[in-house]
Protein backbone atom coordinates (compact mmCIF):
# COMPACT_ATOMS: atom_id res chain seq x y z
CA UNK A 1 0.00 0.00 0.00
CA UNK A 2 1.30 3.57 -0.84
CA UNK A 3 2.55 5.23 2.43
CA UNK A 4 0.46 8.18 2.47
CA UNK A 5 -2.49 6.17 2.04
CA UNK A 6 -1.16 3.94 5.04
CA UNK A 7 -0.67 6.54 7.46
CA UNK A 8 -4.46 7.78 6.09
CA UNK A 9 -5.96 4.90 6.79
CA UNK A 10 -4.64 3.61 10.05
CA UNK A 11 -6.83 6.74 12.04
CA UNK A 12 -9.54 5.93 9.64
CA UNK A 13 -9.88 1.97 10.32
CA UNK A 14 -9.60 2.95 14.74
CA UNK A 15 -12.48 5.24 14.24
CA UNK A 16 -14.16 2.40 12.59
CA UNK A 17 -13.31 -0.22 15.15
CA UNK A 18 -13.82 2.38 17.69
CA UNK A 19 -17.45 3.43 16.49
CA UNK A 20 -17.95 -0.93 16.19
CA UNK A 21 -16.76 -1.24 20.00
CA UNK A 22 -19.63 -1.34 22.98
CA UNK A 23 -18.28 1.57 25.26
CA UNK A 24 -18.15 -0.23 28.07
CA UNK A 25 -14.89 -2.29 26.31
CA UNK A 26 -12.80 1.21 27.59
CA UNK A 27 -9.18 -0.48 28.04
CA UNK A 28 -9.56 -1.95 25.05
CA UNK A 29 -10.54 1.53 23.17
CA UNK A 30 -7.68 3.04 24.79
CA UNK A 31 -5.19 0.29 23.56
CA UNK A 32 -6.32 0.46 20.38
CA UNK A 33 -6.50 4.11 20.15
CA UNK A 34 -2.86 4.12 21.41
CA UNK A 35 -1.98 1.25 19.14
CA UNK A 36 -3.08 3.44 15.98
CA UNK A 37 -1.31 6.69 17.58
CA UNK A 38 2.51 4.33 17.77
CA UNK A 39 1.68 3.10 14.21
CA UNK A 40 1.05 6.50 12.56
CA UNK A 41 4.67 7.92 14.70
CA UNK A 42 6.01 4.72 13.08
CA UNK A 43 5.13 5.52 9.60
CA UNK A 44 5.60 8.95 9.98
CA UNK A 45 8.66 8.63 10.83
CA UNK A 46 9.50 5.94 7.76
CA UNK A 47 8.05 9.26 5.35
CA UNK A 48 10.58 11.73 7.31
CA UNK A 49 13.47 8.93 6.45
CA UNK A 50 12.28 8.56 3.24
CA UNK A 51 11.94 11.94 1.97
CA UNK A 52 14.86 12.57 -0.42
CA UNK A 53 16.00 16.27 0.59
CA UNK A 54 18.40 16.06 -2.79
CA UNK A 55 15.98 15.40 -4.86
CA UNK A 56 13.31 18.14 -3.28
CA UNK A 57 9.71 18.75 -4.74
CA UNK A 58 6.86 16.63 -4.16
CA UNK A 59 7.55 13.07 -3.12
CA UNK A 60 5.52 9.86 -2.15
CA UNK A 61 2.50 10.85 -4.45
CA UNK A 62 -0.44 9.04 -5.40
CA UNK A 63 -3.68 9.91 -7.34
CA UNK A 64 -6.66 8.31 -8.07
CA UNK A 65 -9.33 9.83 -10.15
CA UNK A 66 -12.67 10.77 -8.30
CA UNK A 67 -15.37 12.95 -10.10
CA UNK A 68 -13.78 13.42 -13.48
CA UNK A 69 -15.83 15.68 -15.13
CA UNK A 70 -15.10 18.41 -12.12
CA UNK A 71 -11.40 17.70 -12.53
CA UNK A 72 -11.61 16.20 -8.93
CA UNK A 73 -9.29 13.31 -7.90
CA UNK A 74 -7.94 11.74 -4.89
CA UNK A 75 -4.85 12.92 -5.12
CA UNK A 76 -1.72 12.87 -2.17
CA UNK A 77 1.75 13.91 -2.21
CA UNK A 78 4.23 15.97 0.16
CA UNK A 79 7.23 18.08 0.02
CA UNK A 80 9.64 18.91 3.16
CA UNK A 81 6.84 20.96 4.62
CA UNK A 82 4.38 18.65 4.63
CA UNK A 83 6.56 15.95 5.47
CA UNK A 84 7.51 17.71 8.66
CA UNK A 85 3.90 18.94 9.75
CA UNK A 86 2.48 14.62 9.22
CA UNK A 87 5.29 13.95 11.73
CA UNK A 88 3.79 16.54 14.12
CA UNK A 89 0.36 15.07 13.91
CA UNK A 90 1.38 11.84 14.75
CA UNK A 91 3.37 12.99 17.42
CA UNK A 92 1.21 15.09 19.00
CA UNK A 93 -2.01 12.38 18.06
CA UNK A 94 0.02 9.56 20.11
CA UNK A 95 1.09 11.59 23.24
CA UNK A 96 -2.43 13.03 22.94
CA UNK A 97 -4.22 9.71 23.24
CA UNK A 98 -1.75 8.57 26.32
CA UNK A 99 -2.05 12.06 28.20
CA UNK A 100 -5.77 10.91 27.99
CA UNK A 101 -5.34 7.37 29.66
CA UNK A 102 -7.24 7.98 32.76
CA UNK A 103 -10.36 9.78 31.31
CA UNK A 104 -13.52 7.96 32.34
CA UNK A 105 -16.51 9.93 30.72
CA UNK A 106 -17.80 8.56 27.70
CA UNK A 107 -14.15 6.97 26.26
CA UNK A 108 -15.86 5.94 23.07
CA UNK A 109 -17.37 9.24 21.85
CA UNK A 110 -14.26 11.08 22.99
CA UNK A 111 -11.47 9.23 21.05
CA UNK A 112 -13.90 8.80 18.05
CA UNK A 113 -14.19 12.51 17.94
CA UNK A 114 -10.36 12.67 18.61
CA UNK A 115 -9.82 10.77 16.06
CA UNK A 116 -11.92 12.38 12.89
CA UNK A 117 -10.06 15.53 13.93
CA UNK A 118 -6.69 13.62 13.22
CA UNK A 119 -7.80 12.77 10.28
CA UNK A 120 -8.64 15.50 9.05
CA UNK A 121 -5.13 16.74 9.99
CA UNK A 122 -3.25 14.34 7.81
CA UNK A 123 -5.31 15.03 4.82
CA UNK A 124 -5.04 18.43 4.91
CA UNK A 125 -1.29 17.71 5.24
CA UNK A 126 -1.00 15.28 2.27
CA UNK A 127 -3.98 16.76 0.09
CA UNK A 128 -3.00 17.92 -3.76
CA UNK A 129 -6.40 18.23 -4.33
CA UNK A 130 -8.04 21.34 -3.40
CA UNK A 131 -11.62 19.93 -3.08
CA UNK A 132 -10.01 17.24 -1.01
CA UNK A 133 -7.99 19.95 0.96
CA UNK A 134 -11.07 21.65 1.47
CA UNK A 135 -13.16 18.99 2.76
CA UNK A 136 -10.38 17.69 5.12
CA UNK A 137 -10.18 20.92 6.80
CA UNK A 138 -13.73 21.17 7.79
CA UNK A 139 -13.26 17.54 8.85
CA UNK A 140 -10.19 18.94 11.24
CA UNK A 141 -12.29 21.43 12.88
CA UNK A 142 -15.74 20.18 13.19
CA UNK A 143 -14.64 17.74 16.00
CA UNK A 144 -13.29 20.82 18.18
CA UNK A 145 -17.14 21.77 19.01
CA UNK A 146 -18.18 18.58 20.69
CA UNK A 147 -15.14 17.61 22.03
CA UNK A 148 -14.94 20.86 24.47
CA UNK A 149 -18.64 20.95 24.68
CA UNK A 150 -19.41 17.92 26.15
CA UNK A 151 -15.56 17.19 27.96
CA UNK A 152 -14.56 20.51 28.41
CA UNK A 153 -14.80 22.28 31.55
CA UNK A 154 -15.44 26.06 32.84
CA UNK A 155 -17.02 28.30 30.47
CA UNK A 156 -17.62 25.51 27.81
CA UNK A 157 -20.98 26.28 26.17
CA UNK A 158 -19.34 29.70 25.24
CA UNK A 159 -16.16 28.78 24.38
CA UNK A 160 -17.46 25.99 22.26
CA UNK A 161 -19.87 28.32 20.05
CA UNK A 162 -17.17 31.59 20.16
CA UNK A 163 -14.77 28.89 18.30
CA UNK A 164 -17.34 27.49 16.01
CA UNK A 165 -18.29 30.73 14.87
CA UNK A 166 -15.31 32.18 14.21
CA UNK A 167 -13.89 29.08 12.37
CA UNK A 168 -17.15 29.00 10.49
CA UNK A 169 -16.31 32.75 9.14
CA UNK A 170 -13.08 31.55 8.12
CA UNK A 171 -14.26 29.00 6.09
CA UNK A 172 -16.91 31.68 4.40
CA UNK A 173 -13.97 33.88 3.40
CA UNK A 174 -12.23 30.46 2.24
CA UNK A 175 -15.00 28.50 -0.09
CA UNK A 176 -15.50 31.69 -2.35
CA UNK A 177 -11.88 31.99 -2.83
CA UNK A 178 -11.38 28.53 -3.74
CA UNK A 179 -14.49 28.27 -5.64
CA UNK A 180 -12.73 31.68 -7.72
CA UNK A 181 -8.97 30.19 -8.32
CA UNK A 182 -11.00 26.78 -9.50
CA UNK A 183 -12.97 29.44 -11.75
CA UNK A 184 -10.46 31.91 -12.94
CA UNK A 185 -7.78 29.19 -13.90
CA UNK A 186 -10.72 27.34 -16.35
CA UNK A 187 -8.38 24.31 -16.10
CA UNK A 188 -11.56 21.77 -15.15
CA UNK A 189 -9.56 20.89 -12.31
CA UNK A 190 -8.79 21.29 -8.16
CA UNK A 191 -5.20 19.55 -9.17
CA UNK A 192 -3.05 21.53 -7.06
CA UNK A 193 0.14 21.20 -9.15
CA UNK A 194 -1.91 22.24 -12.11
CA UNK A 195 -3.24 25.22 -10.87
CA UNK A 196 0.32 26.19 -9.17
CA UNK A 197 1.43 26.15 -12.88
CA UNK A 198 -1.28 28.66 -14.18
CA UNK A 199 -0.42 32.08 -14.24
CA UNK A 200 -3.41 34.04 -12.65
CA UNK A 201 -3.59 37.58 -13.71
CA UNK A 202 -2.28 40.15 -11.08
CA UNK A 203 -5.46 41.60 -10.66
CA UNK A 204 -7.36 38.69 -9.58
CA UNK A 205 -4.16 37.31 -6.84
CA UNK A 206 -4.32 40.45 -5.45
CA UNK A 207 -7.98 40.59 -4.88
CA UNK A 208 -8.62 36.80 -3.69
CA UNK A 209 -4.97 36.63 -1.38
CA UNK A 210 -6.92 38.29 1.50
CA UNK A 211 -9.74 35.81 1.27
CA UNK A 212 -7.85 33.24 1.61
CA UNK A 213 -4.99 34.89 3.92
CA UNK A 214 -7.57 35.96 6.14
CA UNK A 215 -9.50 32.96 6.03
CA UNK A 216 -6.78 30.34 7.09
CA UNK A 217 -5.57 33.23 9.32
CA UNK A 218 -8.34 32.98 11.96
CA UNK A 219 -7.09 29.31 12.10
CA UNK A 220 -3.76 30.29 13.16
CA UNK A 221 -4.36 32.95 15.60
CA UNK A 222 -4.12 36.06 13.15
CA UNK A 223 -4.58 39.05 14.74
CA UNK A 224 -7.51 41.06 15.43
CA UNK A 225 -9.30 37.74 14.69
CA UNK A 226 -8.25 35.26 17.30
CA UNK A 227 -10.05 35.60 20.29
CA UNK A 228 -11.89 32.35 19.98
CA UNK A 229 -8.26 30.45 20.61
CA UNK A 230 -7.51 31.30 23.88
CA UNK A 231 -10.68 30.92 25.21
CA UNK A 232 -11.14 27.56 23.66
CA UNK A 233 -7.58 26.53 25.29
CA UNK A 234 -9.25 27.25 28.66
CA UNK A 235 -12.64 25.35 28.25
CA UNK A 236 -10.80 22.60 26.45
CA UNK A 237 -9.63 19.07 27.88
CA UNK A 238 -5.69 18.70 27.82
CA UNK A 239 -5.41 16.35 24.61
CA UNK A 240 -7.83 18.89 22.50
CA UNK A 241 -5.71 21.65 23.38
CA UNK A 242 -3.16 19.47 22.84
CA UNK A 243 -4.36 19.01 19.29
CA UNK A 244 -5.43 22.37 18.81
CA UNK A 245 -2.47 24.51 19.28
CA UNK A 246 -0.53 21.52 18.33
CA UNK A 247 -1.68 21.11 14.92
CA UNK A 248 -4.96 22.79 14.23
CA UNK A 249 -3.40 26.08 14.43
CA UNK A 250 -0.56 24.89 11.98
CA UNK A 251 -4.12 23.38 9.68
CA UNK A 252 -4.11 27.24 9.39
CA UNK A 253 -0.28 28.58 8.67
CA UNK A 254 -0.01 26.05 6.33
CA UNK A 255 -3.09 26.64 4.34
CA UNK A 256 -1.70 29.87 3.90
CA UNK A 257 1.48 28.76 2.73
CA UNK A 258 0.65 25.74 0.44
CA UNK A 259 -2.39 27.36 -1.17
CA UNK A 260 -2.25 31.07 -0.69
CA UNK A 261 1.46 31.91 -1.46
CA UNK A 262 1.85 28.69 -4.01
CA UNK A 263 -1.21 29.74 -5.99
CA UNK A 264 -1.22 33.26 -5.95
CA UNK A 265 2.68 34.57 -5.42
CA UNK A 266 2.00 37.86 -6.84
CA UNK A 267 -0.99 38.74 -4.16
CA UNK A 268 1.35 37.30 -1.57
CA UNK A 269 3.83 39.45 -2.54
CA UNK A 270 1.33 42.82 -3.19
CA UNK A 271 -0.02 42.25 1.00
CA UNK A 272 3.07 40.91 2.14
CA UNK A 273 3.94 44.13 4.26
CA UNK A 274 0.35 44.89 5.55
CA UNK A 275 -0.19 41.68 7.28
CA UNK A 276 3.86 41.37 8.32
CA UNK A 277 2.12 44.79 10.55
CA UNK A 278 -0.68 42.39 12.02
CA UNK A 279 1.98 39.53 12.75
CA UNK A 280 4.36 41.90 14.60
CA UNK A 281 1.13 43.05 16.32
CA UNK A 282 0.22 39.83 17.08
CA UNK A 283 3.54 38.92 18.67
CA UNK A 284 3.49 42.28 20.66
CA UNK A 285 0.18 42.13 21.79
CA UNK A 286 -0.36 37.54 22.77
CA UNK A 287 2.83 38.99 24.62
CA UNK A 288 1.21 41.38 26.58
CA UNK A 289 -2.15 39.86 27.38
CA UNK A 290 -0.13 36.71 28.67
CA UNK A 291 1.88 38.96 31.45
CA UNK A 292 -1.87 40.04 32.91
CA UNK A 293 -3.18 35.95 32.43
CA UNK A 294 -3.82 34.66 36.49
CA UNK A 295 -5.16 31.73 34.67
CA UNK A 296 -2.36 28.78 33.62
CA UNK A 297 -4.27 27.46 29.99
CA UNK A 298 -4.80 31.89 29.49
CA UNK A 299 -1.38 32.28 29.42
CA UNK A 300 -0.55 29.33 27.23
CA UNK A 301 -3.41 30.65 24.59
CA UNK A 302 -2.14 33.87 24.51
CA UNK A 303 1.68 32.82 23.96
CA UNK A 304 0.11 30.89 21.28
CA UNK A 305 -0.79 33.78 19.61
CA UNK A 306 2.47 35.16 20.34
CA UNK A 307 4.19 32.38 18.87
CA UNK A 308 1.90 31.66 15.99
CA UNK A 309 3.03 35.94 15.13
CA UNK A 310 6.32 34.70 14.47
CA UNK A 311 5.33 31.97 11.92
CA UNK A 312 3.06 34.14 9.92
CA UNK A 313 5.64 37.15 9.87
CA UNK A 314 8.11 34.32 8.56
CA UNK A 315 5.52 33.68 5.82
CA UNK A 316 5.10 37.15 4.57
CA UNK A 317 9.26 37.96 5.36
CA UNK A 318 9.57 35.11 2.58
CA UNK A 319 8.35 37.00 -0.43
CA UNK A 320 9.67 40.78 0.50
CA UNK A 321 13.63 40.47 -0.02
CA UNK A 322 16.96 38.09 -0.13
CA UNK A 323 16.32 36.89 3.21
CA UNK A 324 13.62 34.74 2.46
CA UNK A 325 14.53 31.66 2.80
CA UNK A 326 16.04 32.06 6.40
CA UNK A 327 12.00 33.65 7.31
CA UNK A 328 10.57 30.30 5.64
CA UNK A 329 12.53 27.76 6.86
CA UNK A 330 12.04 29.46 10.35
CA UNK A 331 8.23 29.76 9.65
CA UNK A 332 8.43 26.12 9.16
CA UNK A 333 10.53 25.30 11.93
CA UNK A 334 8.45 27.11 14.41
CA UNK A 335 4.95 25.56 13.52
CA UNK A 336 6.87 22.28 14.30
CA UNK A 337 8.91 23.38 17.43
CA UNK A 338 5.45 25.38 18.49
CA UNK A 339 3.30 22.48 18.30
CA UNK A 340 5.57 19.98 20.18
CA UNK A 341 6.22 22.75 22.66
CA UNK A 342 2.32 24.18 23.01
CA UNK A 343 1.04 20.18 23.39
CA UNK A 344 3.69 19.69 26.03
CA UNK A 345 2.64 23.01 27.44
CA UNK A 346 -0.82 21.93 27.89
CA UNK A 347 -0.68 18.42 28.71
CA UNK A 348 1.37 19.23 31.39
CA UNK A 349 -1.37 22.12 33.01
CA UNK A 350 -4.22 19.67 32.29
CA UNK A 351 -2.44 16.91 34.26
CA UNK A 352 -1.71 19.66 37.55
CA UNK A 353 -5.53 20.49 36.73
CA UNK A 354 -7.21 16.99 36.84
CA UNK A 355 -5.02 17.08 40.28
CA UNK A 356 -5.97 20.23 42.06
CA UNK A 357 -8.77 20.86 40.03
CA UNK A 358 -7.63 24.77 39.95
CA UNK A 359 -5.98 26.50 37.15
CA UNK A 360 -5.12 30.09 38.87
CA UNK A 361 -1.82 30.47 39.45
CA UNK A 362 -2.28 32.39 42.61
CA UNK A 363 -3.76 29.44 44.32
CA UNK A 364 -0.53 27.24 44.17
CA UNK A 365 2.69 28.78 45.01
CA UNK A 366 5.70 26.21 46.03
CA UNK A 367 3.95 23.84 44.31
CA UNK A 368 8.04 22.84 42.95
CA UNK A 369 8.37 21.63 46.08
CA UNK A 370 5.14 19.18 45.98
CA UNK A 371 5.02 18.22 41.96
CA UNK A 372 8.80 18.75 41.11
CA UNK A 373 8.31 16.41 38.20
CA UNK A 374 5.32 18.28 36.63
CA UNK A 375 6.61 21.33 37.41
CA UNK A 376 9.66 20.85 36.20
CA UNK A 377 8.40 19.66 32.89
CA UNK A 378 6.66 22.99 32.59
CA UNK A 379 9.25 24.81 33.35
CA UNK A 380 11.01 23.31 30.66
CA UNK A 381 8.28 23.43 27.90
CA UNK A 382 8.14 27.44 29.41
CA UNK A 383 12.06 27.59 28.38
CA UNK A 384 11.63 26.58 25.09
CA UNK A 385 8.74 28.95 24.67
CA UNK A 386 11.21 31.83 25.74
CA UNK A 387 13.94 30.53 23.15
CA UNK A 388 16.51 28.87 25.26
CA UNK A 389 19.37 27.75 22.78
CA UNK A 390 19.17 23.54 22.90
CA UNK A 391 15.79 23.87 22.33
CA UNK A 392 13.39 23.64 18.92
CA UNK A 393 12.68 26.99 19.45
CA UNK A 394 15.48 28.50 19.52
CA UNK A 395 16.74 27.87 15.65
CA UNK A 396 13.07 28.73 14.58
CA UNK A 397 13.27 32.38 16.46
CA UNK A 398 16.75 32.81 15.79
CA UNK A 399 16.02 32.67 11.69
CA UNK A 400 12.46 34.49 11.37
CA UNK A 401 14.24 37.24 13.89
CA UNK A 402 17.54 37.13 11.61
CA UNK A 403 15.15 37.79 8.38
CA UNK A 404 13.09 40.97 9.67
CA UNK A 405 16.66 42.33 10.88
CA UNK A 406 17.50 42.15 7.31
CA UNK A 407 14.20 43.08 5.40
CA UNK A 408 12.72 45.11 7.93
CA UNK A 409 15.23 46.16 10.88
CA UNK A 410 11.99 48.03 12.99
CA UNK A 411 10.18 44.90 13.22
CA UNK A 412 13.57 43.12 14.03
CA UNK A 413 13.48 45.20 17.04
CA UNK A 414 9.79 45.10 17.79
CA UNK A 415 10.29 41.08 17.53
CA UNK A 416 13.23 41.60 20.56
CA UNK A 417 10.93 43.08 22.84
CA UNK A 418 8.49 40.31 22.58
CA UNK A 419 11.14 37.92 23.09
CA UNK A 420 11.78 39.92 26.23
CA UNK A 421 8.51 40.20 27.21
CA UNK A 422 8.43 36.28 26.62
CA UNK A 423 10.97 35.83 28.94
CA UNK A 424 9.12 37.86 31.81
CA UNK A 425 5.53 36.14 31.49
CA UNK A 426 6.85 32.74 31.56
CA UNK A 427 9.09 33.91 34.63
CA UNK A 428 6.30 35.13 36.21
CA UNK A 429 4.20 32.31 36.34
CA UNK A 430 7.24 30.31 37.59
CA UNK A 431 7.48 32.78 40.57
CA UNK A 432 3.71 32.91 41.51
CA UNK A 433 2.62 29.61 41.15
CA UNK A 434 5.63 27.43 41.31
CA UNK A 435 8.85 28.80 43.69
CA UNK A 436 8.22 30.05 47.03
CA UNK A 437 7.05 29.10 50.21
CA UNK A 438 4.77 25.85 49.51
CA UNK A 439 1.09 26.11 50.18
CA UNK A 440 -0.27 24.14 52.97
CA UNK A 441 -3.64 23.27 50.51
CA UNK A 442 -1.50 21.34 48.26
CA UNK A 443 0.32 18.91 50.36
CA UNK A 444 -2.12 16.12 49.35
CA UNK A 445 -0.06 16.71 45.45
CA UNK A 446 3.24 14.95 46.85
CA UNK A 447 1.54 11.57 46.61
CA UNK A 448 0.03 12.51 42.98
CA UNK A 449 3.47 13.67 40.93
CA UNK A 450 4.04 12.24 37.40
CA UNK A 451 4.82 8.83 36.86
CA UNK A 452 4.98 5.98 34.96
CA UNK A 453 2.78 6.06 32.58
CA UNK A 454 2.20 9.90 32.64
CA UNK A 455 5.84 10.69 32.01
CA UNK A 456 5.71 8.72 28.36
CA UNK A 457 3.95 10.65 26.49
CA UNK A 458 5.90 13.87 28.25
CA UNK A 459 9.16 12.41 27.99
CA UNK A 460 8.77 11.83 24.11
CA UNK A 461 7.73 15.52 23.46
CA UNK A 462 11.02 16.67 25.44
CA UNK A 463 13.21 14.25 23.16
CA UNK A 464 11.67 15.76 20.26
CA UNK A 465 12.45 19.36 21.64
CA UNK A 466 16.01 18.72 22.59
CA UNK A 467 16.72 16.38 19.56
CA UNK A 468 15.88 19.26 17.16
CA UNK A 469 17.46 21.80 19.33
CA UNK A 470 21.06 19.82 19.43
CA UNK A 471 20.78 19.02 15.58
CA UNK A 472 18.87 21.43 13.88
CA UNK A 473 20.50 20.06 10.66
CA UNK A 474 17.77 17.44 11.00
CA UNK A 475 14.66 19.90 10.36
CA UNK A 476 16.61 22.33 8.24
CA UNK A 477 17.95 19.91 5.10
CA UNK A 478 14.55 18.74 4.76
CA UNK A 479 13.00 22.24 4.89
CA UNK A 480 15.28 23.68 2.36
CA UNK A 481 14.77 21.34 0.16
CA UNK A 482 11.73 22.58 -0.72
CA UNK A 483 11.83 26.08 0.04
CA UNK A 484 14.45 26.74 -2.74
CA UNK A 485 12.50 25.65 -5.35
CA UNK A 486 9.12 26.98 -3.40
CA UNK A 487 10.64 30.62 -3.30
CA UNK A 488 11.41 30.66 -6.92
CA UNK A 489 7.70 31.83 -7.74
CA UNK A 490 8.54 35.00 -6.35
Amino acid sequence: MPLLSAILLVPVTTLVVLLLMPKRAVRGIRLICACSGLLTCALGLQLWVGYDPAMGGIQFEEMIPWVAAMGISYHLGVDGFGTVLVMLNAIVYFTGVLTMWDLKTRVKEYFAFMVLLVIGVFGVFMSLDLFFFFFFYEIAVVPMYPLILIWGSGNKEYAGMKLMLFLLAGSALLFPGLLAIYHHAGLNTFDLIALSQHAFDAEFQIFVYPFLYIGFGVLAGLFPFHGWSPTGHVAAPSAVSMLHAGVLMKLGAFGVLNIGMRLLPEGAAYWAPAFSVLAVVGIIYGAFVAMRQTDFKFVIGFSSVSHMGIVLLGLNLAVLGTAGADALNGAVFQMFAHGIMTALFFSTAGYIYDKAHSKTLADFGGLGTQMPRAVSIFILAGLCGAGLPGLASFWAELLVFLAALKIYPIAGAIIIIGLVLTAIYILRVFNVAFFGPPNPKWENLRAMDMSGLHLLPRAILIAALVIFGFVPRLMLDLINSTTMAFLDAF
